[in-house]
């Protein structure tokens, strides 16, 4: 069986599921981690919960068959069956390591303090943090064991670029590919990991467990 890894890191490839409206159903990879993946024509629904249970809400949602997977009444549905809660839709994005030095001097700290950090250790493993001044960077396994990445820029030296020197800067501190999610109204922050050369490949509703 294809499992979530399986198609994240096809999709990191440039190998995206098929675009004939249907919706993929796999297991979770971890007790944290529930959701949808919304591909161009295709979906993705991690869950432990059973499949047919799925395709029924799925059509119970009313609406176009390629809209259902994120359509609010199936992942109020989602949520209510799993008891879990969720916060927004966000653009999936991904980027390849790159060679060489990061283009921004960094240092690595272990600061449990610093809310970036802390947000991470809530939805990720093996989280490692580093600094430069006016900006923390932050990268751990999330969904499906995927590497992704976040930042955090000082609101007094915003608009200057550090917030792109830093997305690129991570692209050079890995050897696998790095998956961003920007919340799509986040202007700013799409803007700024578009340039730093990170593709949109789709869009992802994550189901976190309360609490």
């Amino acid at each position: 069986m294809e499992t979530l890894r399986d198609i994240l890191d096809a999709a990191a490839r440039g190998v995206l599921p098929p675009a004939d409206g249907s919706t993929t159903v796999v297991p979770q990879a971890c007790e944290r981690d529930a959701g949808v993946l919304a591909f161009t024509a295709h979906a993705v629904v991690f869950t432990d919960e059973d499949p047919d249970w799925v395709n029924d809400a799925l059509r119970a949602a009313g609406c176009d068959a390629l809209a259902a997977p994120m359509n609010p009444r199936f992942l109020a549905a989602f949520i209510e069956r799993t008891g879990r809660t969720a916060e927004t839709i966000d653009a999936m994005l991904v980027g390849g390591p790159l060679p060489g030095e990061p283009p921004v001097a960094l240092r690595e700290i272990e600061d449990g303090a610093h809310p970036r950090i802390v947000y991470a250790r809530g939805r990720r493993d093996d989280v490692r943090a580093w600094t430069t001044d006016g900006g923390v960077l932050v990268t751990g396994r999330g969904v499906g064991g995927r590497l992704e990445v976040s930042v955090e820029v000082d609101e007094a030296v915003r608009h200057r670029g550090l917030g792109r020197s830093l997305v690129r800067a991570a692209r050079h501190l890995v050897a696998e590919p790095l998956w961003a999610q920007v919340a799509p109204g986040n202007a700013r922050s799409l803007r700024t990991f578009l340039a730093a050369g990170y593709r949109p490949v789709g869009a992802e509703a994550l189901l976190l467990e309360r609490g």
